[in-house]
């Protein structure tokens, strides 16, 4: 005994020779310390290499790993660990965990009994003593959070990981992504991880994604079955496949939304018309296979559900739009754009056909096929028509304007944009001959608008109109906003946008037939507006005025002047570009009466750092204040501000 803890490693073991002939038998040495060594025969063949290997006359240490377990094991053993914040704590040590982690369903995930059955007892329990593994389904089921992924962030490895740290923390309800990584983005790998780890996912949005294809998306509708909303934006590779596929595995489907996705044809549509019942929203736009096969299924199934459609640069022709006018009973949002193949007689259909008794708003952009004819039957045929949108409509009229204002009697807004046929006759007869619950007008970029060289007749007032909005319509000068003044005495909001034909003189009577007071006022891009008209609108309205948007009007200190002495109730005030100095600044300052919110003064070259100490006054009640292109305001009393209005978010 005393030469086995006397032996030097230089002699032999034994004076006899080797104590086993074969020398792998020296595995069998256990170390208990640094000079001794205790022999120890295994009973049962191990399945795992020893610490140490004997390799000449040495012994080599050998790191034992868990590493040398196939991932077969691994997965074995992470879906039997009793709560999710277990696994989360395995999937951070690699990215092989991780991907293991992340491809466990959560139907695979040991219950309790399962466990105790392998001997793997543990008594984690959630606050109310219930078992964890309970309570964690019940947190899957809820699909409370959500995630978004944009650009280089958008990689398998980072949708892994959102699987695997969603599970226990409420589970995954909502993922977005936008954009993918050029080198490593998003694949099949990562969207079945989603697929597997977030069965509560109840809305995908994927944008701009290349890599994402059939395979993909199948892998969603294989495991997240309670998916109800889905934007599918520029994913070239996405076929009909994938639709056929998701229209079996989520029948709750309710909102669809698929953008120049060029694959996508008919027989995709037709599955999910056919297979989810529920069906509520549908946006389709730039699918050049998508024609009226499509629409018609779509229609035909879902006439019940369906209560939002908006199509967009697709093949359609009038056979669509004459089965939307018959189908839609439940539509009450309809958006049509750039329908290059439609015609008048599309339009005509719909109209007649009495099937959009529920539509409520109705927006047309960029088709050639509206004329008066199309416009007056769906005046008709949509009773309780409330919001109507006309842009980029070239052979829309007068007549057929006054014919639709006429007929539409549940009217409440009214917008035009980019329809120069229409004249002052038009503007003037739908005020007119609009219903009682007629409420807002808007006129954007319309040529045809001008003052007419003779005067209107006179014409009964518009009491329910209390919007208008006119902007950067060049012939709009002071003879129509006079008329308007007159006609329209229960105006509040006001936007005057772009007009350089209105002037103070013509302002004068809108301000002056205003019975109930302005509440909102915008009159950027009105050169020719100065002091007197805001004199006149605080005088007369400062005790209901809100908002007032003076950008690039000829307004100097005495206009400030005039608001801080009247406008008491005024939160909102734009004066950028125009004359005013510190003078007007301290105006405002010691007024007080005025309780601003916002305040804009960008461009305002005459405003100086000596208008710190009324900023910081101001800066009381301020939440934003824009001070960009202040040439006098030097870069050290911005950060005075900024140190000082600490709440307020400053824009230099």
């Amino acid at each position: 005994m005393s030469k086995l803890f006397s032996f030097s490693g230089t002699d032999d073991f034994c004076p006899g020779g080797s104590m086993y002939p074969n020398p792998k038998e020296s595995s069998l040495f256990l170390s208990l310390g640094r000079h001794v060594d205790v022999y120890f025969p295994s009973r049962k063949r191990s399945r795992i290499s020893a610490p140490f290997v004997f390799s000449g006359e040495r012994f080599e240490l050998k790191k034992p790993s868990i590493e040398v377990l196939p991932d077969e094991c691994l997965f074995e053993i992470f879906r039997r660990l009793p709560c999710g914040q277990e696994r989360s704590s395995c999937a951070c040590v690699s990215k092989r965990w991780l991907t293991i982690v992340s491809n466990i369903r959560s139907d695979e995930i040991s219950d309790s009994k399962t466990t105790q059955a392998l001997d793997l007892n543990y008594e984690s329990t959630d606050k109310k003593g219930g078992d964890v593994s309970e309570v964690e389904d019940e947190d899957v089921a809820g699909g409370y959070l959500s995630r978004s992924l944009e650009g280089k962030k958008a990689t398998d490895v980072r949708l892994a990981a959102i699987a695997v740290g969603t599970a226990g923390r409420g589970g995954l309800g909502k993922l977005f992504i936008r954009g993918s990584n050029s080198s490593r983005g998003v694949t099949t790998v990562g969207l079945r991880a989603i697929s597997r780890g977030c069965p509560s996912l109840r809305v995908l949005s994927l944008w701009n994604l290349a890599t994402v294809g059939d395979d993909s998306l199948c892998e969603i509708a294989e495991g997240c079955h309670q998916l109800q909303k889905l934007d599918l934006c520029h994913c070239p590779a996405i076929t009909n496949e994938s639709l056929l596929a998701l229209a079996k595995g989520c029948p709750d489907l309710t909102d669809l939304t698929i953008e120049g996705c060029a694959n996508i044809g008919n027989e995709g549509i037709q599955a999910i018309a056919r297979c989810c019942p529920n069906l509520k929203s549908v946006s389709i736009k730039d699918c050049a296979l998508l024609g009226d096969q499509g629409i018609a299924s779509l229609l035909t199934s879902t006439s019940y559900s369906l209560s939002k459609l908006k199509l967009q640069a697709l093949n359609i022709t009038d056979v669509s739009l004459a089965v939307i006018g018959h189908y839609g009973k439940a539509v009450t949002d309809l958006s049509l754009t750039s329908l290059p193949n439609v015609t008048e007689k599309g339009f005509w259909v719909m109209g007649n056909g009495h099937g959009l008794q529920k539509l409520k708003s109705f927006t047309v952009k960029a088709c050639c096929g509206v004329t008066d004819l199309g416009l007056e039957a769906i005046g008709k045929g949509c009773p309780n028509l409330k919001q109507f949108c006309l842009r980029k409509c070239a052979f829309l009229s007068d007549n057929g304007l006054v014919s639709f204002a006429k007929a539409a009697g549940s009217l409440e807004s009214l917008e035009l944009e980019e329809c120069h046929w229409v004249t002052q006759f038009g503007f003037f007869g739908s005020l007119i001959n609009c219903g009682a619950k007629f409420k807002s007008i808007s006129l954007v970029n319309c040529l045809g608008i001008k003052d007419l060289n003779v005067g209107l007749p006179p014409l009964p007032p518009c009491e329910s109109l209390r919007s208008l909005s006119i902007r950067n319509c060049r012939g709009f000068g002071d003879a129509s906003l006079a008329a308007l003044g007159k006609l329209c005495p229960q105006l509040q909001n006001v936007e005057l946008s772009g007009l350089h034909g209105i002037t103070d003189v013509g302002f004068f009577p809108l301000l002056e037939s205003c019975e109930a007071g302005l509440v909102k006022v915008n009159l950027s891009g009105c050169p020719n507006l100065g002091n007197k008209v805001v004199c006149k609108m605080a005088d007369l309205h400062g005790w209901t005025l809100e908002m007032l948007n003076l950008d690039g009007c000829k307004i100097s200190d005495a206009g400030l002047v005039a608001i801080a002495e009247n406008c008491q109730l005024l939160s909102d005030l734009d004066v950028s570009k125009c004359t005013i100095t510190d003078s007007g600044i301290a105006a405002l300052a010691r007024s007080n009466l005025i309780n601003l919110q916002i305040l804009s003064v960008s461009g305002c070259n005459l405003v100086s750092d000596k208008s710190l100490p009324s900023l910081g006054k101001l800066g009381q009640t301020l939440l934003g204040l824009n001070l960009q292109q202040c040439k006098a305001i030097s870069s050290g009393a911005v950060d005075l501000l900024v140190e000082q209005l600490w709440r307020c978010d400053i824009l230099f």
